[in-house]
């Protein structure tokens, strides 16, 4: 008797607890769902790409497995398309005879040219399934997404249906965009408020440098021709080692604490004035930013909540949906004439099959 009293009190309590877990999963995910831009949806490509999302996952899987490293090239590719004119994939846009695009502009001279190869080779296996239906602005973020996963941080579902832009921005516009490392947490925030930004948006943002290397010439002018007071000696002394003269062309990392993994541990760094830049370690000493940043030093799940809310955030910057912009055949070119295809919001079987030229 005592025994099946036993058994029936302790099915109740996983009943209770299975039911808690339910309504607190549901609310946790509510509370980390922004609003998302008219034209987007959480379910765009369900019935035109079902497999779109798969296709790249299982794709980058392989890519990360041989080299991880390429996983902060793509996730920093992301931010430099939305901080730009918007998430519309107009940094993979190549020059012209007429000028040099966006990918020109000196910000973006050190993104991983890896990474460009690397949207372009997923570009071509979803549209081998699919058809031209998927945006390469919607394979930036989705590659982005998937190497925060992969790299050991959040999984998070994205509003998708990004279309193509037709142009690019120009040097001063990309210039303008793209907060150097220099700039401190004032002339940042002023900077990110533009964008709707708010402190804890930056500071969730800035986490992305938890993976990732940097060139010495972004940081040498806190190391030479006096030592910034903010940086830890030790952690100096060792950078000027590998970065022994101001216009040196090595890198290193930028979390020393765990480089390759997405962790909260950037954060660590800050609190130990182990920041590489002055746009990282300035986060620490601003009293607006401070207590944010120890916050997410403090609670890794806290940080990753925020970082997926500024992301998601972050992805909507002045995306064209709907009629807008295009999808194109190759990301790092404008389509010709007779790519420019209205695509309807949804496709027969026939045309999901390839009828578009360029399968």
């Amino acid at each position: 008797m005592a025994s099946t009293t036993l058994y029936t009190l302790a099915s109740s309590l996983v009943l209770i607890l299975s039911i808690f877990v339910s309504i607190h999963f549901q609310v946790t995910k509510a509370q980390g769902t922004q609003p998302i831009v008219k034209g987007l949806s959480w379910t765009f490509y369900d019935s035109i790409c079902p497999n779109a999302e798969s296709i790249i996952r299982r794709r980058l899987q392989n890519v990360f497995r041989q080299d991880i490293g390429q996983a902060a090239g793509l996730l920093r590719l992301h931010f430099h398309d939305c901080f730009v004119q918007g998430c519309d994939g107009s940094v993979l846009l190549d020059g012209s005879t007429s000028g040099p695009s966006e990918k020109d502009a000196p910000p973006n001279l050190t993104l991983r040219q890896q990474a460009f190869r690397i949207i372009e080779d997923l570009r071509r296996r979803v549209h081998r399934d699919c058809g031209r239906v998927v945006s390469c602005a919607d394979i930036t973020a989705i590659a982005a997404r998937d190497s925060v996963f992969f790299s050991g941080g959040p999984d998070y579902d994205l509003p998708l249906g990004r279309r193509d832009g037709l142009t690019f921005a120009t040097l001063n516009e990309t210039l303008a965009n793209l907060p150097p490392p220099s700039f401190n947490t004032s002339l940042i925030l002023a900077s990110l408020a533009t964008k709707n930004f708010t402190p804890t948006d930056v500071v969730a943002l800035s986490g992305g440098h938890t993976i990732g290397i940097s060139h010495c010439t972004s940081f040498t002018e806190r190391l030479y021709p006096n030592q910034d007071s903010s940086m830890d000696k030790t952690f100096a002394n060792n950078l000027k080692i590998t970065c022994p003269t101001t216009n040196s062309t090595n890198t290193t990392v930028l979390d020393i604490r765990s480089p390759n993994k997405f962790d909260n541990k950037y954060y660590v760094d800050l609190m130990n004035r182990q920041g590489l830049f002055t746009s990282d370690q300035d986060l620490y000493t601003d009293r607006r930013t401070r207590g944010i940043v120890t916050s997410f030093a403090i609670n890794e799940s806290l940080f990753f909540q925020e970082f997926v809310n500024s992301m998601i955030k972050m992805g909507q910057l002045n995306v064209l949906t709907g009629t807008q912009g295009q999808i194109r055949a190759n990301c790092s070119v404008r389509n010709s004439n007779n790519y420019n295809l209205i695509l309807p919001s949804s496709l027969g079987d026939q045309e999901k099959q390839g009828t578009w030229s360029e399968i």
